[in-house]
């Protein structure tokens, strides 16, 4: 994701509770492992990571039905999302985190449905379904001094109303099942690697505004 996002979002995982209770020595083993485990986790989240670590990855990994978040932003559903992070991030006012997320999460594609290699946009009332194959990923490295991973997929054949290319970026860099993502597309690969301030975000469809508010604010 883009360097300013990275620097405002933060992981706040925890170790689990389980393996400090247990006092054998394979108990403490475990703890040991889930809590560097966790710290790992949390520091890819927030961008660093090394080369090595970064996988391949398919796009069953953001398979099922997925919502934007930009319409609960504009009936402000997650203003609570904003004056939390100011209050606890301080890095701009609750209106300032409102103007930029407003500009990163502003799209006209509601609804999007992924199945199998099938990608299904949902705009201004149309739906626009083609199929994508795996081009392969690239790593970026922001202004902060973090970086992100972009997951890039090309459409195998043109299609009315389908971008060329879209890039995901979920904050992992291994495959894993996405619990939320930002997609980027468009019809230059190269050019779309360079944008950093726009990024629609997409939550499960089967979620709602409170429950994504409380999810943002976990993380």
């Amino acid at each position: 994701m883009q360097h300013n996002l990275e620097e405002l979002t933060k992981a706040l995982s925890e170790p689990s509770s389980e393996g400090a209770a247990q006092t054998n020595e394979q108990g403490e083993h475990d703890h040991g492992h889930t809590h560097a485990h966790d710290e790992e986790t949390a520091k890819i989240y927030e961008g660093y990571f090394e080369d090595s670590q970064v996988k391949d990855r398919s796009l069953s990994d953001w398979e099922g039905d997925w919502q934007s978040v930009y319409p609960y932003l504009q009936d402000g559903t997650l203003d609570e999302v904003f004056t939390y992070k100011a209050e606890h991030e301080g890095e701009m006012t609750a209106k300032e985190y409102k103007e930029y997320y407003n500009e990163g999460y502003q799209t006209n594609v509601g609804r999007i449905q992924i199945q199998g290699n099938k990608v299904t946009f949902f705009k201004n009332g149309e739906e626009y379904t083609g199929e994508y194959i795996y081009d392969g990923y690239e790593i970026l490295t922001y202004d902060a001094g973090n970086r992100g991973v972009r997951y890039v997929f090309k459409l195998e054949a043109e299609a009315e109303g389908l971008p060329q290319y879209i890039q995901f970026s979920d904050h992992s860099i291994y495959p894993t099942e996405a619990a939320h993502y930002h997609l980027y597309w468009g019809d230059d690969r190269e050019k779309l690697l360079e944008e950093v301030t726009h990024w629609p975000t997409y939550y499960p469809s089967e979620m709602d505004g409170h429950d994504i508010a409380h999810e943002m604010m976990e993380h």
